[in-house]
């Protein structure tokens, strides 16, 4: 009975050591989890991003077309008669006066041509004479009936051919003065000769393919450009004026931009539009003058022609502002809480490195100005007011 008792007081004081043990060990876990673990990272705070507040306001968005240059007269400088060039009177580019000789045709067999129609006509004048002879001679035979009537008649009918054979000559005089002039090639404009297809001594015609060379007066030139159908109602829409003409009357200046993408020194005018649309392109003719005292545009110059449209109370949003993603573009909106929202916008102009927007956003929406590359749809952000507000154009269709 005592063994028994020392055994089970032996047995409990080992079971006490092991929980012992066991309660050591879970302080020292707990003491060791609690001095080892690092603090925890607060999480990082908003990104401090520009915004501006969208606001109405005015500005001028342009359009460009292609457009070809003319001088407001450009001729084709042509012989009228045939023969061997004998003299050149002008160079290439040379800027002539209306009447200024240019080209000399050999006039040898024009001149010969004119002695012998002025020769024709003092035979035709010799025979009319003779017939008018005959006529004062059987005049008052016949009234003293020393000869028939018959024989007057003729004589009268022959004169009468005669007179029309010093018409005819006459006629052939000058026919062969005009073509004797045509030997010498004037200036039939002011302007400036273009290439010299001809040399001397070249044999020239009339029915020759090539013309002599081209005159072109570009002291003004037309700038001729074309608008597409869906272009032109736009055009007639963004405008005033009921009639096209008034249109044409009350339309802004234009621009022109040379081939370098340089602005022309001055600006010019519409004055002219088509009467019809080309049915192969589907496009209407537009015509603006311009002033061109320095002679700097020449026919066959190209360039483009800049509309400019004044729009009110529209949205302008910077390009920077912007994304671009699969053909649509968007913009970053503050929402509640400092959330951003992207929001697809329409884009219907551009004016340097701004859009003009038509729908997506109004005013008074904010939006984020820069640092969008890496933006998420619901990011939390820290909104820096810009300086300046950004304007919009809100275009009513």
């Amino acid at each position: 009975m005592q063994m028994h008792s020392s055994y089970q007081l032996l047995n409990n004081i080992k079971q006490f050591n092991v929980v012992k043990v066991i309660i050591a060990t879970l302080i020292s876990i707990t003491v060791y989890s609690c001095t080892s673990s690092p603090a925890a990272t607060p999480p990082p705070p908003p990104p401090s991003l520009p915004v501006a507040t969208i606001s109405t306001g005015t500005d001028t968005t342009y359009q460009e077309y292609p457009a070809s240059i003319e001088g407001t007269v450009n001729v084709e400088v042509r012989p009228q008669v045939g023969g061997t060039l004998d003299k050149v009177f002008v160079d290439e580019g040379s800027l002539v006066n209306a009447g200024q000789p240019l080209f000399k045709i050999n006039e040898q067999p024009y001149r010969a041509a004119l002695n012998n129609a002025i020769a024709s006509q003092h035979a035709a004048e010799g025979a009319a004479a003779n017939a008018q002879i005959e006529i004062d001679k059987l005049t008052p035979l016949v009234q003293n009936k020393v000869v028939s009537e018959y024989q007057l008649k003729t004589a009268r009918a022959a004169y009468a051919i005669a007179k029309a054979n010093i018409e005819q000559a006459r006629a052939n005089v000058s026919t062969a003065q005009i073509n004797l002039g045509y030997t010498l090639i004037k200036a039939p404009v002011s302007g400036y000769i273009g290439r010299l297809l001809k040399k001397q001594g070249s044999l020239v015609a009339p029915a020759d393919v090539e013309a002599l060379t081209q005159l072109s007066d570009v002291r003004d030139v037309h700038v001729y450009f074309s608008l597409s159908e869906k272009d032109f109602v736009s055009f007639k829409e963004q405008y005033p004026g009921v009639t096209l003409k008034d249109k044409l009357r009350q339309l802004p200046p234009v621009s022109l931009l040379l081939a370098d993408n340089s602005a022309y020194t001055k600006q010019g005018k519409i004055d002219m539009i088509d009467g019809q649309f080309d049915k192969t392109t589907g496009a209407i003719t537009l015509r603006a003058s311009f002033n061109n005292p320095q002679g700097l545009l020449r026919s066959g110059n190209t360039g483009k022609i800049r509309l400019s449209l004044s729009h009110k109370d529209a949205l302008i949003v910077p390009e920077s502002a912007t994304i671009e993603m699969q053909d649509k573009v968007f913009v970053f909106m503050v929402a509640d809480n400092n959330k951003v929202k992207k929001v697809p916008i329409t884009i219907i102009g551009k004016n340097g490195v701004n859009y003009l927007v038509k729908d997506g956003i109004k005013a008074g929406d904010e939006i984020v100005l820069s640092g969008i590359d890496h933006l998420q749809e619901g990011t939390v952000i820290h909104p820096e007011k810009a300086a300046d507000k950004v304007a919009v154009v809100k275009i009513n269709k």
